[in-house]
């Protein structure tokens, strides 16, 4: 049984929401190093010989079971880099919970680098949910640094969903998504992002659409606050008969700035593809119903933030 002080308590609540020793597999990353871990029958977690991280292997024909693998950071001037590989077999219907929180309490940056990969056999199920989360004391002078990278590359009929999500506290961000989609499979990837004050944040969406039938969704939401800036990329390539799309819906409030530059390439008579992009500001009309409902301006735009990002 592991023990938890609190700050690392409430940063796994908030990325993985766990309230305990979570059940079935996990590996709880603390401070750069493991802290606890758990496998399972069909879930193997290792650690990598080099010490770069772990590998977690999914057994052929695994359902209804999930592996949990959340980061905490609650030290400053840190800077954790990790190398995770999921090794999914066939015909498996699996979830998947990562994550990274960083508790900053001193003046120099703290920093978490990942880079995870997605190997997943044929016909197979994955979802992926990964939060990023950041906090600092009263007076705190470091940042919160998270620089995600996942790859994924799906084999015949398999299926990916992933949802991301920025809560809050992150002050620089560039996040790496890409995809490899073998035939009859798809990649679906839901994105939510908050800045606010001076963060930034850059988010790259790539997928190579290699099989016939092969699809992938791309949908990224985003609210840029104060004088913050998101910037959003998006490639998608179809090299056979395939269906991509790609959407980027954004919220500026006050200075915030949002670039979105959609890419697409069709490779192949036969691709399909599409991307759509809409970016401005709350409209006066949705404010004003809601403050006739009672609610103060800011409660107003609160609660069109957050129906936003669900």
């Amino acid at each position: 049984m592991i023990e938890m002080d609190g700050i690392e308590k409430k940063i796994l609540e908030e990325v993985a929401e766990i309230h305990g020793i979570p059940q079935g597999a996990y590996n709880i990353r603390y401070n750069g190093e493991a802290q606890a871990r758990q496998s399972t029958k069909d879930i193997q977690i290792t650690p990598k010989e080099d010490g770069t991280g772990i590998d977690i292997r999914i057994a052929d024909g695994t359902v209804n079971q999930s592996c949990c693998i959340p980061v905490v950071i609650a030290k400053t001037g840190l800077r954790d880099v990790v190398t995770n590989d999921f090794y999914i077999g066939e015909n498996c219907d699996i979830v998947i919970v990562a994550g990274c929180g960083i508790h900053n309490c001193g003046d120099q940056d703290s920093q978490h680098d990942g880079l995870h990969r997605f190997f997943v056999g044929k016909n197979s199920k994955v979802k992926y949910v990964e939060r990023h989360y950041g906090e600092a004391e009263n007076g705190t002078k470091g940042g919160n640094i998270m620089n995600p990278v996942t790859e994924i590359y799906l084999e015949e009929g398999a299926q990916m969903e992933m949802e991301s999500t920025q809560i809050k506290g992150i002050d620089s961000t560039k996040r790496d998504t890409r995809a490899v989609v073998k035939e009859n499979a798809s990649i679906v990837i839901k994105e939510r992002l908050l800045t606010n004050g001076t963060q930034f944040a850059e988010s790259r969406m790539d997928a190579e659409l290699v099989g016939e039938n092969s699809s992938a969704n791309f949908i990224s939401r985003s609210v840029a606050t104060d004088q913050s800036k998101t910037t959003y990329y998006s490639n998608i390539v179809g090299k056979a008969p395939c269906h991509g799309h790609s959407e980027c819906d954004a919220i500026i409030i006050g200075e915030g700035k949002v670039l979105a530059v959609p890419a697409l390439d069709a490779a192949d008579p036969d691709a399909a593809l599409i991307h759509e992009a809409a970016i401005g500001k709350i409209a006066g009309e949705q404010l004003i119903k809601l403050q006739t409902l009672g609610l103060t301006e800011e409660e107003a735009e609160a609660a069109i933030v957050e129906g936003f990002l669900k």
